[in-house]
């Protein structure tokens, strides 16, 4: 009983041993349940986890290869006042980097401006018009975030007219590195930096610490800018352990206390209560519309946002912002749409494909997750330019690394790169069959024997009298909850339905009760509005257990993820 075709497969928890059961006593059972799922087994790895500890000698930024080569590059135009441009990406993860690293050197007297290309017009990465528009505009050092490690010819290109480069980047690279002045990106071989998983807002704050640790007199506070790495890492989806979940906690705790002006405008036209900020305010609330500038026109407006200080621009700026992503919704929708019906009638079984000149290039990859959440199938969108190249963004499934499938298909592209989960790929119209063809062959190799299905997983089961209120104590120092770190779902079955109705726009979600003869909990079912009529007296769910903040009052709600019928 879904609210999709797809049918979802439960997989319920391991039961914890005793002797581990044991060693955790102290915390209530579910939450015991929900560290031993995490990996946590004693206690002193559960409190370090619920504290967002990291051990701090493993976060020198000197220890990523290529940082010192980069701090002494990056004094050098501090020093003698060359200029600095520093590339970053359009997305929330690139722009968020790209603030950071121009307002912390821009503090510490460098003549540093910011450089995001235009997706529509530039595309993703460094291209070789930025550079030499750069050099010819006088500066002497580039600095990319969020991009650059699989720019082996622009990189030759800027070595060949004579500008700096110093390559910022959290991507995996492929095959040769380009020939930059340095690059820092923990992912290439040879990197013994410990944690892989840094953002590219991550990135560059481990750069900027290093450069500012080589100054003095300067009451510069690299903490001012974690309000920026949570941002930009909630939005990428990188995993929210180890470092992150540290960098992460720490700047929402800035975003609560402290917000800077523009966020406080994005807070009022997101409504986002601040101080009660959590991963799902970025993930629902300024993410998309942050996004939403990069996908719609260009991201400077994003940018701004983030460095305005003065709260009439900063509210103006918020504005446009909102009402970019309300166009972006209704674009999205669309494109959508088309794009499922382009599916339906090309007969692919395993990978999807779409493409239209017509589609928005800014939002490709927001309708290929539409495709594979729709039908739990790797997807691709694309849009064809009139320059005869085809465009595309590309969202896959666990079982089906995206990134690496291109690369296999690399003699047949312009341009690649992404995340296993994630891409995006330039290639000639006329290459476009053979491309399809071969991956398709991949899909093939790597799916046909594979039973397909989105899986659900529940980190406790319970029983609603288990679901005491000082389990939101613990439930919140699970927080930041995202990519790597889910949501803790439960799992109690058997529990009687009681009132219930169709709430929402055009009647679409559920509310109702449910109680297990001792305790009755409201309950909130987002999609499931069509099952009204239909529902049983008696269900299983899936459910997650949160705050219901409504007129000053906090109710303690369920909030339905799956249900079945209690058999």
């Amino acid at each position: 009983m879904s609210q999709n075709h797809l049918i979802k497969r439960w997989i319920l928890p391991q039961e914890i041993p005793a002797d581990i059961d044991d060693s955790l006593k102290d915390f209530p059972r579910p939450i015991r349940q929900i560290l031993f799922n995490r990996g946590f087994t004693d206690q002193d790895s559960c409190n370090a986890f619920l504290n967002a500890e990291y051990p701090l000698d493993k976060t020198n930024p000197f220890l990523l290869d290529g940082m010192e080569k980069a701090v002494q590059r990056i004094r050098e135009s501090i020093t003698f006042q060359l200029p600095i441009a520093v590339y970053g990406d359009y997305d929330v993860d690139g722009v968020t980097a790209t603030a950071l690293l121009v307002e912390v050197l821009g503090q510490l007297g460098a003549k540093v401006v910011p450089y995001i290309p235009n997706r529509f017009d530039e595309g993703y990465g460094l291209n070789h018009d930025a550079i030499k528009t750069l050099k010819e505009s006088g500066f002497d050092l580039v600095i990319t975030v969020d991009c650059g490690i699989r720019s082996v010819h622009e990189a030759d290109y800027a070595k060949e007219i004579g500008i700096g480069l110093i390559i910022t980047d959290h991507h995996h690279p492929r095959g040769i590195l380009p020939d930059a002045d340095s690059i820092i990106c923990p992912k290439k071989p040879g990197d013994t930096y410990d944690f892989k998983e840094l953002s590219g807002v991550g990135l560059a704050y481990k750069l900027a610490g290093a450069v500012l640790s080589t100054f003095s007199g300067y009451s510069i506070n690299l903490d001012d800018w974690l309000d920026f790495v949570a941002l930009g890492s909630v939005a990428d989806m990188v995993p929210l352990v180890g470092e992150n979940r540290m960098l992460v906690r720490q700047g929402l705790e800035k975003l609560r206390s402290n917000p800077r002006i523009g966020l406080q405008a994005l807070a009022v036209v997101s409504k986002v209560d601040l101080p009660r900020m959590n991963g799902n305010s970025i993930g629902f609330g300024f993410g998309p519309r942050l996004n939403a500038a990069g996908r719609m026109e260009s991201a400077k407006k994003a940018l701004q946002l983030l460095l305005v200080e003065e709260e009439e621009a900063a509210r103006k700026l918020a504005e446009e912002l909102n009402q970019q992503n309300v166009a972006r919704q209704e674009l999205t929708k669309i494109t959508q749409q088309q794009a499922i019906e382009i599916v339906k009638q090309s007969g692919r079984k395993l990978l999807f494909f779409a493409d239209s000149p017509d589609f928005n290039q800014g939002i490709l990859g927001l309708a290929a997750s539409k495709l594979t959440e729709e039908y739990y199938r790797p997807a691709m969108v694309a849009t064809r330019k009139m320059d005869g190249t085809i465009r595309a963004s590309c969202r896959s499934i666990p079982e089906f690394d995206i990134t690496r499938a291109l690369d296999e298909c690399v003699d047949l592209l312009i341009q690649h790169g992404g995340h296993k989960a994630a891409a995006g790929f330039t290639i000639q119209s006329e290459k476009l069959d053979v491309f399809l063809e071969r991956m398709q062959g991949i899909a093939e190799r790597e799916l046909g024997e594979l039973e397909l299905h989105p899986t659900l997983r529940a980190d406790a089961r319970v029983t609603l009298t288990d679901l005491k209120p000082n389990l939101f104590e613990y439930l919140d120092l699970i927080e930041p909850i995202g990519m790597g770190n889910p949501s803790p779902i439960f799992y109690s079955e058997d529990v009687t339905v009681r009132s219930k109705k169709a709430v929402g726009k055009e009647n679409k979600h559920l509310s109702f009760q449910l109680t297990d003869g001792q305790f009755t909990f409201d309950a909130i079912a987002f999609g499931f509005g069509e099952m009204v009529e239909k529902l049983p007296d008696k269900l299983d769910i899936l459910f997650s257990y949160e705050k219901n903040f409504y007129q000053d009052q906090v109710r303690p709600q369920l909030r339905i993820i799956d249900m079945k019928f209690s058999e």
